[in-house]
């Protein structure tokens, strides 16, 4: 597997060849070169050295990939604030936390236990910016770096934000305290093993809420596949009806992702954990006369969509990633917005997807509609996305069929923000196709009012597209 440099970041598998892993030059290599260009996103404050905090998720490469990443912005002439385990979303936080000048997460998401990534943060514990990241991956490619003298090495503390998360998550309007401790819900949470074990049953209980743990233990050996997909949860949606839980939590190895079982251990489905969320706070507001703004990305359910205009508001797509739906949340001053990869961004805490808030938010919608998660589930429009690729030889070709499409389909809706998406509104069906980052094909996401509308949609684009590759 090739090294994967992004804007946001590097990550690869531990272990292998250079260019093809992300071995321990790399690390350094990547954080010097963020080090070297913070002067171009801000002045040092009051002509000091500058502070970075740095956290990590439970993978078992952490505390290897900690010690070159801390040692290097010490060398950097950096004062480093070690945060340990931390869920990314706390790493974000803790750079306010900490008045830091930037973050590193150390952490590759979803990806398996071989894989580790640094991602990079701004003053305000946000994604660098496209620009910002880029500047990053070209200064790395260079190598010219400079280091501190003796004198002037930066230093190390440490401290854990997670409580400073869980504080402010329990401080939000929105979150409904007491009426969640009223409501004695039963949860079981699976961690696959990674930081949502510390956080989230903590969480649980300041919320009064029984706590059944199942993978909690953060070893970093993860017990199954860590993208909360429903075919990675079989043992919670078991425990969650063996257990007679009112719902099911799954988190990645980040606890960025959130994924819901209903009581009767059925998936509450990854692309409704932003929809359900929405729906509550878009109500909240609609009942105070406040402006309703949501985002999401163009490759997520129209449901969004549905719950913003049913209160009012105004629904904005952005494109896939989780920088560009931040951007946009902050040009519309969004209300809520994220992803439907399970991905819940709410400003009024902080700009990037938190599983805490997620959770908070969504006991608290539970607590007041007084149902079942599988009834809530029900009150939502009801869509589902079918997910597919084209594999092809010439990654060239990718730009002659999406510009065919925009030809073939201009009488319907077409946006190329990010690729090609065609809406069919009448039908309230659509297909998105995007070129993948990393490899020769093309995504293609179809999204319908059945599964078999959505796949009958997807095979009717993919055959429209190798019609055209000939």
């Amino acid at each position: 597997m090739t090294l994967i440099k992004s804007i946001s970041g590097i990550r690869g598998t531990i272990g292998g060849e250079p260019g093809q892993a992300l071995t321990p030059i790399d690390i350094v290599k990547f954080t010097a070169a963020y080090a070297a260009t913070l002067p171009q996103r801000k002045s040092a404050p009051n002509g000091d050295r500058y502070k970075i905090v740095v956290g990590k998720d439970a993978r078992i490469s952490g505390e290897m990939v900690e010690q070159l990443v801390v040692g290097t912005l010490v060398g950097c002439g950096i004062d480093v604030v070690k945060c340990g385990f931390a869920s990314t979303p706390t790493t974000e936080m803790a750079v306010l936390f900490a008045e830091a000048d930037g973050g590193i997460i150390l952490t590759a998401s979803h990806n398996p236990r071989q894989w580790n990534a640094l991602k990079l943060l701004n003053d305000k514990g946000e994604f660098l910016t496209a620009a910002e990241g880029q500047a990053v991956l070209d200064l790395a490619e260079k190598e010219t770096f400079s280091f501190a003298e003796v004198d002037n090495l930066g230093t190390i503390e440490e401290e854990d934000f997670t409580d400073k998360h869980l504080d402010a998550v329990l401080a939000l309007p929105a979150v409904d305290v007491d009426a969640v401790k009223a409501a004695k819900f039963t949860v079981v949470v699976d961690a696959v093993n990674s930081v949502g074990g510390i956080i989230m049953p903590r969480l649980l209980k300041r919320l009064g809420v029984k706590c059944i743990g199942l993978n909690c233990n953060p070893t970093g050996d993860f017990a199954h596949n860590p993208e909360p997909l429903p075919a990675n949860l079989t043992d919670l949606c078991q425990t969650v009806v063996k257990e007679k839980a009112d719902l099911g939590v799954s988190v990645d190895p980040d606890v960025d992702r959130l994924a819901f079982i209903c009581e009767n251990g059925e998936p509450f489905v990854e692309e409704y954990t932003l929809v359900s969320v929405a729906d509550y706070l878009c109500e909240l507001a609609a009942k105070e006369g406040k402006p309703i703004a949501t985002v999401s990305n163009l490759s997520s359910t129209r449901a969004l969509r549905d719950v913003t205009e049913k209160h009012g508001g105004k629904y904005y797509a952005a494109a896939v990633g989780e920088v560009n739906v931040t951007t946009k949340m902050h040009e519309v001053n969004a209300l809520i917005g994220g992803e439907g990869n399970g991905g819940v961004i709410y400003p009024a805490i902080h700009t990037g997807r938190d599983a805490m808030v997620g959770v908070a938010l969504f006991l608290s919608n539970l607590a007041h509609k007084k149902m079942k998660v599988s009834e809530l589930k029900q009150t939502y429009p009801q869509y589902f996305i079918a997910k597919n690729k084209i594999q092809l030889s010439d990654s060239a070709l990718i730009g002659k069929i999406l510009e065919q499409l925009k030809v073939i389909y201009a009488r319907e809706d077409v946006n190329t923000l990010d690729g090609v998406k065609i809406s069919f509104e009448q039908k309230k069906q659509w297909v998105h196709l995007r070129k993948s980052n990393t490899e020769p094909i093309i995504r293609i996401y179809a999204e319908a009012g059945t599964m078999a509308e959505a796949e009958a949609l997807a095979n009717e684009v993919i055959g429209v597209a190798n019609r055209i590759i000939g």
